[in-house]
């Protein structure tokens, strides 16, 4: 009866989805394609590709006009986010692994909402930019912490170190970029994609604790969806990483080239008939 009360969310949210899955595609067929704003400069993850976000900003665009009209701030919705998140991480330390997966699911759906929002009010500016940023990095820290704390008595600890450490390095890594004039963004294992990975496994791991015979299964399916955050986290670091190496490295290379050209310039030039002292026949 528990498995049921678990499953049956889950099914009735992903009917919903495939069947408005089915729609957005029928539109797309029909050459009728709903018009998706604000994807003009992103670039997207080989996870989620072009045609998911567009269908999952289609799918939460009747509640941002809904939030527009009813005057809530950005800024609302970045706190909503983070304290969902807060309340995942403590769920999932407390073995509460569904309400934690449902929580960190919808605090997924806010994490988009705020900065559409902004764009929709005309309040985008580094401030709210900063609050944002900020607040998400709190909220991944809130709920690897909960997942560590839950696999606290098993070697399990270690992937939830792991994710955490992922994470937090495709998040810097791209906060220095934007530092020396960079966009490192795009990668497989993004902050949404994170999230998406991290419920699902909450939720699987959630499955097996609600049978005493299989509870065992729980750590195992949490631990595994961990693995998979870090593993793709750290990659889509490292791709960061030396993409931004090779941009500042052959954005150099013009200056290094004029500069020898200068210093080759100011040096004396040697006169090839000049007298050494020595008499030639």
């Amino acid at each position: 009866m528990e498995r049921l009360t678990i499953l049956a969310p889950a099914l009735l949210g992903i009917t919903f989805l495939l069947v408005m899955f089915g729609v957005y595609s029928l539109l797309c067929a029909l050459g009728r394609a709903p018009t998706v704003t604000g994807l003009e400069r992103r670039r997207f993850s080989e996870l989620f590709g072009p045609y998911m976000v567009r269908y999952a900003l289609w799918m939460i665009r009747p509640l941002e006009r809904a939030l527009v009209v009813g005057g809530v701030t950005p800024n609302m919705i970045t706190l909503l986010s983070v304290t969902m998140c807060m309340g995942s991480g403590a769920a999932i330390a407390t073995g509460h692994l569904a309400t934690g997966a449902w929580l960190y699911a919808f605090a997924g759906v806010t994490d988009i909402l705020d900065g559409r929002l902004a764009r929709a009010t005309g309040k985008q500016s580094q401030a709210g930019a900063l609050v944002d940023s900020v607040a998400d990095r709190w909220g991944e820290l809130a709920v690897f912490t909960g997942c560590a704390w839950y696999l606290r008595h098993d070697g399990w600890l270690l992937t939830a170190m792991l994710a955490l450490a992922g994470s937090m390095m495709v998040s810097y890594t791209r906060a220095r970029g934007e530092g020396l004039g960079l966009k490192l963004d795009g990668g497989m294992m993004q902050r949404a994609e994170r999230m998406f990975v991290v419920a699902v496994g909450s939720m699987v791991g959630a499955w097996f604790a609600a049978t005493p015979s299989q509870v065992d299964y729980a750590q195992p399916a949490l631990g595994t969806a961990l693995i998979l955050c870090g593993a793709l986290a750290s990659f889509t670091a490292l791709g960061r990483w030396l993409e931004g190496y090779k941009a500042l490295l052959a954005a150099a290379q013009p200056d290094e080239l004029r500069e020898r050209r200068e210093a080759r310039a100011e040096r004396p030039a040697e006169n090839p008939m000049r007298i050494t002292g020595e008499h030639t026949a």
